[in-house]
């Protein structure tokens, strides 16, 4: 597939790691997976370290918990199911990936968040902001090329894709910016790097799958040198050693 192709059709890309089934990835599928989930939590990590706002998601669990008895986590749980409900008229499927995406990215952010420089300088700050979208793209561009199911969030965006053929891009910008302005209205905390969030992880999601596209293309194959006549080298051969004499008689040198 093209990028070309990419941009024209409404299923993601099938790369040679994609799974055939949801359910019974191969040894190097279930790596993509894990490694994209990895690296999304990684960058999750990164957004809550900067202190500079979180992304929408997280912020409208915040506003859901201010107007009930439910903790940040219990909204989140809660606004998951909604989201896999909302799967229903679009006929989407889950899968592996889509419960590894629960567990997996909730882990890394728990692990990376610790070790991560918690940087007091503004400049440092916004540039985690920067690195922790640049990576939420391109994980999610690595765990769905993996065919294995999407999460909640990303499962909405690739449904709404498969039955309207809009952008990857403007769908993923409009799901995240819902999220932000009903979070917002809620009570949520919203920054800076919550309003970065909303506005560029969509190309950053698209950009990271037009990349795997490139990199997966296989390129031509040189082609073989041309086949030189028999004759042709004897010729050479002889006005190697008598090119005087040949060069009379056969008019070849």
């Amino acid at each position: 597939m093209t990028t070309a192709d990419l941009a024209a059709s409404r299923e993601l890309p099938r790369l040679p790691w994609s799974a055939a089934s949801r359910w019974r990835p191969r040894p190097a599928t279930g790596v993509v997976l894990l490694v994209g989930l990895w690296l999304f939590g990684t960058g999750e990590a990164l957004l809550l370290d900067a202190r500079l706002g979180n992304s929408p998601w997280t912020v409208l669990a915040q506003g859901v918990a201010r107007h009930s008895p439910l903790s940040i986590g219990g909204a989140t749980f809660l606004i998951s199911l909604g989201v896999l409900v909302a799967w229903l008229p679009l006929r989407e499927r889950p899968g592996l990936g889509t419960l590894s995406n629960i567990i997996v990215i909730a882990l890394a952010i728990d692990v990376m968040l610790p070790v991560l420089p918690h940087p007091a300088a503004l400049a440092a700050r916004l540039a985690q902001v920067a690195a922790g979208i640049l990576l939420i793209g391109g994980g999610s561009g690595l765990y769905l090329s993996a065919h294995l199911g999407p999460g909640p969030r990303d499962g909405w965006m690739t449904g709404v894709r498969r039955r309207t053929g809009w952008p990857i891009w403007a769908i993923r910008t409009g799901i995240e910016g819902s999220a932000l302005v009903a979070g917002w209205l809620l009570g949520g905390d919203v920054g800076v790097g919550t309003a970065l969030f909303a506005l560029l992880v969509g190309p950053s999601v698209a950009g990271a799958l037009r990349l795997l596209v490139l990199g997966a293309r296989p390129r031509p194959p040189s082609a073989p040198p041309e086949r030189r006549r028999d004759n042709d080298v004897e010729a050479e051969e002889r006005c190697a050693f008598e090119p005087d004499r040949l060069a009379v008689e056969d008019d070849q040198c």
